[in-house]
């Protein structure tokens, strides 16, 4: 592993020198909003920003995807083509617990058992930057609580740091993010009292972080309650718009369709959400989770419950986008500590 410094005004420059030869899907500023995007000939990425709107899982996992191409003929459907070609990009600019939602989506796409070849060629031709968050959203944010941590860098190929004012600690952190060394230009190497610097910087931004859950103290409670009168309770402002599962970094459910327009067909993988009425509804007519109560225990007990049981991981990352963004102001944070209370 190296480790070098490179000054704040020269990092935009490396991002383009970049985009000038790898596709790029980097944060972007969007007015008030900032939302990762595939950058523009020419365009500068955002990186001054506590977390973005949308979760860069669209990435690896688009919100529409092909799957496959195909024409029907006199003697039946003809495969034109399956998955598209893809070719190596660069994510850069990711906070830590977007980079931890990556491995555990790869806990769902990519086992020995089961693996999905869209999501795997994606992740292997991608070259992850992430940026440490050195002063968290901490009103919202707590990953602290659920195995993150604000300079995470498991997974990352490359790993920034901001150490002061005018200056950035960068580890080049496997085999990916050292072939992108050269685009970073001359930097000098990182020094003892840098390294110590980041290291000090890393636990002040975790303390910080003052929201808290007790995100595994529920799980014996959530085993042994399925029918308790709480879920009566937390379901009834819910409008099931979805809000929480399309910004949600782990969120991972999908559907698959076929549209066609004359004889040629597309079959298309497109994000779902277990929050809609319609997602678990079976050809039958019968929907084994009629109402929202249901639907809002779902979501609840598969990122608290039936991930941990799979995995033995918690299915959230505590990036607070769910509690930002939810129009009501559901708050999961409450939720589980009112569990925890019970």
């Amino acid at each position: 592993m190296e480790a070098k410094l490179i000054k704040k005004d020269a990092l935009a420059e490396v991002v383009k020198r970049i985009a000038g030869q790898k596709l790029v899907y980097a944060p972007v500023k969007d007015g008030s909003r900032v939302n990762f995007k595939y950058l523009d000939q020419g365009e500068s990425a955002f990186l001054d920003y506590g977390n973005s709107t949308n979760a860069p899982k669209n990435i690896f996992f688009p919100q529409t995807e092909t799957m496959m191409r195909y024409t029907r003929t006199d003697k039946g459907n003809k495969l034109v083509s399956a998955q598209e070609n893809i070719d190596e990009m660069v994510l850069f600019g990711v906070r830590p617990c977007d980079l931890r939602s990556f491995k555990l989506l790869d806990m769902v796409f990519d086992q020995e058992k089961y693996s999905d070849p869209y999501y795997v060629k994606r992740r292997q031709q991608t070259t992850i930057v992430a940026m440490a968050c050195r002063q968290p959203p901490s009103s919202i944010c707590f990953c602290t609580s659920v195995g993150g941590h604000p300079y995470l860098s498991d997974g990352a190929d490359i790993l920034i740091s901001e150490l002061d004012d005018n200056e950035f600690l960068v580890e080049f952190l496997s085999s990916k993010g050292e072939s992108l060394a050269k685009l970073f230009g001359s930097l000098d190497d990182a020094t003892d009292t840098s390294m110590a610097r980041k290291n000090e910087l890393s636990e002040a931004s975790a303390a910080a972080i003052k929201s808290t859950i007790p995100a595994t103290e529920i799980k014996p409670w959530l085993d042994e309650n399925f029918d308790h009168p709480y879920w009566d309770t937390i379901h009834q402002s819910c409008l099931a718009c979805g809000t929480c599962s399309y910004l949600c970094p782990t969120c991972h459910c999908f559907d698959i369709k076929d549209e066609v327009t004359g004889d040629d067909g597309l079959r298309l993988r497109t994000w779902d959400s277990c929050m809609y009425s319609i997602y678990s509804k079976e050809t039958s007519g019968h929907n084994p989770r009629p109402g929202q109560k249901q639907r809002w225990r779902q979501r609840l007990m598969h990122k608290f419950k039936y991930f941990v049981d799979n995995f033995n991981a918690i299915s959230c990352v505590g990036c607070g986008r769910c509690v930002a963004n939810c129009p009501v102001n559901t708050d999961i944070r409450k939720v589980v500590s009112d569990i925890a209370k019970l």
